[in-house]
């Protein structure tokens, strides 16, 4: 089955972050492809390579940076987001890509599911 993931919380807000993560990885094992993660509104945060988590703590940009590269799977941050939140290609980690809206739309349509993290 082929996946699409929309992430919609930053990285330490909630929960969501982690369960995508978690979900992505697990169901990738399982024996699904992830086609695309598209990040909204404060989901965008999670690719900002400007993390400095503390040492005991998990680095989730990291942890995104290496999913990516690890399955060659693109990490697309909605454009107009990123803008409100300072996010840039300055600030983006390995992988992610800043795009628009017209991505989002062709990774649900594409996909068997679009499963989303958020509020």
């Amino acid at each position: 089955m082929n996946i699409g993931i929309l992430l919609k919380e930053g990285p330490y807000n909630h929960q969501a972050s982690d369960t995508a993560y978690n979900f992505a990885e697990a169901a990738i094992k399982r024996g699904h492809t992830i086609d695309a993660i598209f990040l909204y509104n404060d989901g965008v945060l999670n690719v900002s390579k400007l993390m400095d988590p503390p040492q005991d703590d998990r680095n989730i940009s990291s942890r995104w940076t290496a999913f990516s590269q690890k399955y060659g799977v693109k990490i697309f941050a909605c454009v107009v987001a990123s803008k409100r939140r300072s996010i840039n290609e300055d600030v983006l980690i390995e992988g992610g890509v800043i795009t628009g809206l017209g991505t989002f739309t062709d990774i649900a349509t594409r996909n068997d599911r679009l499963v989303t993290f958020g509020d």
